[in-house]
């Protein structure tokens, strides 16, 4: 009895350690070698008019920045530190969130602490090694390539395109694979919403499959703004085609 006691006072007490509540965001982030009053701004998406909006704008201040708010649902969201080369793309959401800025590459910098973005670092990375095959052929032939382009030679030039096309419908190939494993396995991942919205923009995509998918998320997922938007989407794509033809009345059996 003593032991569940205790048990139960240190679940309470862990659970008490959190910073935030349901539907607020704590960002906390370190900014190694970067220098007191660099900005670092919080960046979204207008809902209506789909452009970038700054949300809040803070400072770097001995190496560290710290960002809080409230979230209705989870969404992509940026960070934008001053002078970088890039944006700092993750997911904002209910939680604690740590970044760990690398200022000389900014695509390496580290996200963590909630599940969604947990899962988006391990979504990336598994994409990056599907990638490294066509990667690796642009960094040994880009020279060649150079140097192919100078002296006009054709028959180099169109030998290069026509490997480089085959390795890159491989690695489409394999990623659409890696995309549609991912959804099927990981129905509270908001990354899997994101996916089935993007296959419903696939001609190519099997309707009863995205369907499929869909379905089995969680219901979470597909109250989000983009899961509401697969679901009428999944509505219009049921829909008869404009000019069709219905069947004559009683010619169905």
């Amino acid at each position: 009895m003593k032991k569940i006691l205790f048990l139960l006072t240190a679940s309470v007490a862990i659970m008490s350690c959190s910073k935030v509540k349901d539907g607020e965001y704590l960002i906390t982030g370190t900014a190694k070698g970067i220098a007191n009053g660099k900005t670092i701004i919080l960046q979204g998406t207008d809902p209506t008019t789909k452009m970038a909006v700054a949300l809040d704008t803070v400072k770097v201040e001995n190496e560290k920045f710290e960002i809080k708010g409230k979230v209705a649902e989870p969404s992509f969201h940026t960070l934008i530190l001053q002078d970088a080369n890039g944006p700092i793309p993750f997911i904002l959401e209910t939680g604690e969130i740590t970044v760990a800025i690398d200022k000389d590459s900014i695509h390496k910098t580290k996200i963590a602490g909630t599940y969604s973005n947990d899962e988006f670092v391990k979504f990336n990375d598994e994409l990056t090694k599907t990638q490294k095959k066509l990667i690796d052929f642009q960094k040994n032939n880009t020279q060649k390539m150079q140097q192919a382009q100078q002296a006009q030679d054709t028959a180099t030039i169109n030998g290069l395109m026509k490997q480089y096309m085959t390795i890159q419908t491989e690695v489409q190939a394999d990623s659409k694979k890696k995309y549609l494993t991912y959804a099927e396995s990981h129905p509270k991942s908001f990354i899997s919403v994101l996916i089935v919205q993007g296959m419903l923009g696939d001609p190519s995509a099997d309707i009863k499959k995205t369907e499929a998918i869909y379905n089995s998320l969680d219901e979470s997922l597909k109250n989000t703004t983009p899961g509401k938007d697969v679901k009428t989407k999944i509505g219009q794509a049921k829909m008869p085609a404009v000019g069709a033809t219905a069947p004559p009345v009683g010619s169905a059996k």
